[in-house]
């Protein structure tokens, strides 16, 4: 009984392309996790490892950032075909592609009754927590919220920063700020009673729209300020808040290369990198408490 290849595809799976359109100074951001797949007669490359009729992966993870760039994303629907009909063309052996388009969306900002043009918060994840300690002679009532995703597509630089022999990153003049947000906010209450008759409901918008009030306002030199300073607004605002804790992880965005296909990226075209990531932690308080 003889032995022969079935049915077989390969391609590049999840590359995270973020694009930014900068025609106007109300930025546009499409988040996309793009997957590709080929597939037709690639028998030798199997059965004898001749790889004369494959076209890398790799060339099709930068296919498909050279495209959002050439293109822009006018639509997932319509980047899918254009990416999939080059893919094709590119590759006489293969008789089909699959395409996998997953959109991440993103909302503006809305700072009173105006859309911010640059910040954006992406939709889903965002979770509401509570944390209570109680005892017979205390309680302490802690609110926040994890998960909120959030990202500046300009004002934002991080240089000056200290360097050794192990330094490699370069100063960014103007990058992509994002993170997703872990923010905890101690109450001044010190008894059960005092919890009664209070909108918490309220109060936690209030918050949440202060912290992306000072994300989205602040010039930032680097994300350690931009906590700060969205902590400060809160305690400004909200004197019954006592302190505010933040986690975020950097989530980190570089520009792609696209110089090797004769394109041109004036901050249009980015990687979004998962892992590894900084984690920035602070806690602003109120001078004297604690």
């Amino acid at each position: 009984m003889g032995i022969v290849l079935g049915a077989n595809q390969y391609g590049k799976a999840e590359s995270r392309v973020v694009r930014v359109h900068r025609d106007t100074a109300r930025h546009e951001i499409r988040d996309l996790t793009v997957s590709t797949a080929l597939r037709g007669d690639f028998t030798d490359a199997h059965v004898t490892g001749d790889q004369s009729h494959v076209l890398p992966t790799d060339t099709q993870k930068n296919t498909a950032f050279a495209f959002a760039k050439k293109y822009g994303v006018s639509s997932p629907e319509e980047y899918a075909v254009v990416l999939g009909r080059r893919l094709l063309d590119a590759t006489p052996a293969a008789t089909g592609v699959r395409v996998r388009v997953e959109e991440h969306p993103w909302d503006r900002v809305t700072i009173g009754d105006r859309e911010h043009d640059h910040t954006f918060v992406r939709r889903g994840g965002e979770v509401r927590t509570v944390e209570l300690d109680l005892t017979d002679d205390a309680m302490t009532l802690v609110s926040g919220l994890t998960d909120l995703v959030v990202l500046k597509s300009t004002g934002s630089e991080f240089k000056g920063f200290l360097r050794d022999e192990y330094t490699t990153l370069e100063d960014a003049d103007d990058r992509i700020l994002a993170t997703s947000l872990t923010a905890r906010w101690r109450h001044a209450v010190g008894s059960a009673d005092e919890v009664a008759g209070v909108d918490w409901d309220g109060q936690h918008r209030t918050a949440r729209a202060l912290l992306l009030e000072a994300f989205a306002e602040t010039y930032s030199h680097a994300l350690q300020e931009t906590l700060f300073a969205m902590g400060r607004l809160l305690l400004e605002r909200v004197p019954t808040i006592a302190e505010v804790s933040f986690a975020a992880p950097n989530k980190h965005h570089f520009l792609v290369d696209l110089e090797p296909f004769g394109l041109d990226n004036p901050g249009e075209v980015f990687i979004a990198a998962d892992r590894p990531y900084g984690l920035i932690e602070a806690t602003v308080t109120r001078e004297g408490d604690g």
